[in-house]
């Protein structure tokens, strides 16, 4: 699979995860319990397909990547 693929299957996969996050917020959903809901999910999906150690240095690298702004969706530089 190539990179434009790849790149194309994360906008549509993160287009789908956006929209059910907006009706489930709008269902009144709080966003910190949608946020612990989809972290638990995708960890729970990572660790069947690669298992527990590749996961745990996964998260290991999270608070760097977090602190570089990578998920950031908005940030105010001062």
């Amino acid at each position: 699979m190539d990179d434009n693929c790849i790149a194309e299957k994360k906008r549509l996969a993160l287009s789908y995860l956006t929209e059910a996050w907006e009706e489930a917020a709008s269902a009144g959903v709080d966003v910190e319990i949608l946020a612990h809901a989809a972290m638990f999910r995708a960890f729970a999906d990572l660790v069947e397909t690669y298992g527990e150690e590749a996961v745990a240095g996964l998260a290991h690298t999270l608070p760097d990547r977090i602190r570089a702004f990578e998920f950031s969706l908005s940030r105010v530089v001062q």
